[in-house]
């Protein structure tokens, strides 16, 4: 167990010293894993000032070598980051490890494109209202991005905000969640290690009326990030004012099983989309629309591969699924599950909640209207609903107001492309997982899960950039 450690959030590089504290409590034993000394409303203004008005942003090739160091830095303390994962989100370890792998290649990928110029050039001799001249392009960096991370990946989700305003070189002010700050603000020291300039990163965190709200209303701000729920996301929108928003708030993925489907793959996927990072991410299985020829069987393969997911002490090597982030979220899900027993579904494994811990849930015979499958459930359950056909998965998986992710199992070609054109969400993966992706490839989602404005290394530098034309006589 690692020993309690006692952080500060960071202006422009520097401390902040603060008498109030945040006390972080680890959610399987309740021990205390840390504490976070608090920024107060006059810290959330100096560091909106300080961000403003710095000037000397470093060259492509430095931003691109303190992107790599920091990965240097990250890859040589994997297991004590991984641990300290582990310790304040109670995520299993296995799950820590490859975040903090994820999080490695965040790195890689934002300093590649911190040497790439995605620049164009334009003749004006082509129209006959032209001249000879030439217009060019070139991508500048923002003077403030503010971005508000969850708890959930609280080291690859702030990685993924961090690591391309690097590279475009925005400064940027970090909030990452008050549930699990510590990995942020030891992630902020390595970049500092790494010769990030002080200015170019302020990590914040304090109560919402001090840092949050501030931050999100500024007109200093050019940018907010945020990735969380819906409600607050719509608050963000509402209040932000006029700059950039890029928002990433949840989903309620499906995964379709169609008859013709490998059912070995159709099973593995079902139990490592809905149980993986204790069922707690955006594009976790949420919903498992599966074909009527073929439910009875694939629920009986589901259930016995359920009993592989361990539940229990993070720390054990043996654990596959450790607690969800805190009691309060077990007992919701608890909640959700009792609700749709009452409606007719019938619990076939796990369900029995213990403190935060809540073992992974098959459910099967679940109505469509259950707040189970309306709403996001954020945690390892495995909703199971019947489907007649394609074209009753399509509008059954389309019918929730998100449309982040999803995922279709089929060895037919034409029912993959029918799928992929009618469903109403940012990515349909063909036996996959909805939530696959690589680090620099677009991810995103429309209606509830967000304005359709893409995430991904690439993706965010555009964000956190803008572009300027210029012209010249040629």
């Amino acid at each position: 167990m690692l020993r309690a450690m006692k952080l500060h959030c960071f202006l422009a590089g520097n401390s902040i010293r603060s008498d109030k504290t945040l006390l972080i409590r680890n959610p399987y034993n309740g021990s205390e894993v840390g504490s976070v000394a608090l920024a107060a409303r006059a810290d959330t203004e100096a560091a909106i000032a300080a961000t403003n008005a710095f000037r000397d942003t470093p060259t492509r090739h430095c931003r691109s070598v303190i992107l790599e160091k920091t990965r240097e830095l990250l890859d040589a303390r994997r297991e004590e980051f991984a641990r300290l994962i582990t310790n304040e989100a109670g995520l299993a370890l296995r799950e820590t490890r490859y975040e903090v792998g994820r999080t490695l290649d965040v790195l890689r990928f934002a300093a590649m494109e911190a040497l790439r110029d995605d620049g164009q050039i334009f003749s004006c001799d082509i129209s006959p209202q032209g001249k000879a001249r030439k217009i060019f392009t070139t991508r500048e960096p923002l003077n403030c991005a503010v971005a508000i991370t969850p708890f959930n990946h609280p080291l690859n989700q702030v990685a993924h905000k961090v690591a391309p305003a690097i590279a475009a070189g925005t400064p940027m002010i970090l909030k990452p969640s008050e549930k699990a700050p510590l990995v942020a603000l030891k992630f902020a020291e390595l970049l500092y290690a790494a010769g990030l300039p002080g200015p170019m990163l302020s990590v914040l965190l304090g109560l919402t009326g001090e840092v949050a709200e501030p931050l999100v209303q500024d007109p200093r701000v050019d940018v907010v990030a945020f990735t969380g729920s819906v409600p607050v996301g719509k608050r963000i929108a509402a209040t932000a004012g006029y700059k950039k928003l890029v928002l990433e708030l949840g989903g309620n993925d499906p995964l379709i099983v169609l008859d013709d489907a490998d059912l070995d793959l159709a099973v593995t996927l079902a139990a490592e989309g809905s149980f993986r990072n204790s069922g707690q991410r955006c594009t976790a299985v949420k919903r498992i629309l599966v074909q009527d020829g073929i439910v009875s069987e694939f629920t009986r393969r589901l259930v016995e591969k359920t009993r592989d997911y361990l539940c229990g002490d993070p720390m054990d090597e043996a654990t596959r699924v450790g607690t969800v982030i805190d009691e309060a979220s077990a007992i919701y899900l608890e909640t959700v599950v009792k609700e749709a027993v009452a409606a007719g579904a019938k619990v076939l494994i796990g369900g029995k909640r213990r403190g935060a811990l809540l073992p992974p849930t098959v459910i099967t015979d679940v109505p469509r209207d259950c707040r189970m499958v309306v709403c996001e459930s954020f945690g390892p359950l495995a909703p199971i609903m019947r489907v007649g056909d394609l074209d009753d998965a399509l509008a059954l998986a389309n019918s929730t107001a998100y449309g982040l992710s999803s995922g279709v199992v089929t060895t037919n070609l034409n029912s993959a492309l029918k799928a992929i054109k009618t469903l109403r969400c940012g990515t349909v993966n063909v036996n996959e997982v909805p939530g696959f992706r690589v680090e620099n490839s677009p991810f995103g989602g429309i209606k509830d899960s967000g304005l359709g404005v893409k995430e991904g290394v690439i993706e965010a530098i555009k964000a956190y950039s803008f572009v300027k034309t210029f012209s010249l006589p040629w």
